[in-house]
């Protein structure tokens, strides 16, 4: 089966994770660190963003 291809640049998962404090867990333990819960703040957030853009863009 083939891979799909990532929807967030490891950049952007970088710099939420810096906006919601999860960076220091994410630098030392790598992402299977992180709580479900930060993980779903995280993508709540990703979701936000992408959302203003659309906004953003369309205006």
């Amino acid at each position: 089966m083939a891979r799909r291809r990532p929807v967030m640049s490891e950049a952007l998962k970088y710099e939420l994770a810096k906006e919601l404090g999860v960076y220091d867990i994410v630098a030392t333990e790598g992402w299977g660190g992180v709580p479900s819960r930060q993980c779903g703040n995280l993508v709540r957030l990703a979701i936000e963003k992408a959302e203003q853009a659309l906004v953003n863009n369309h205006l």
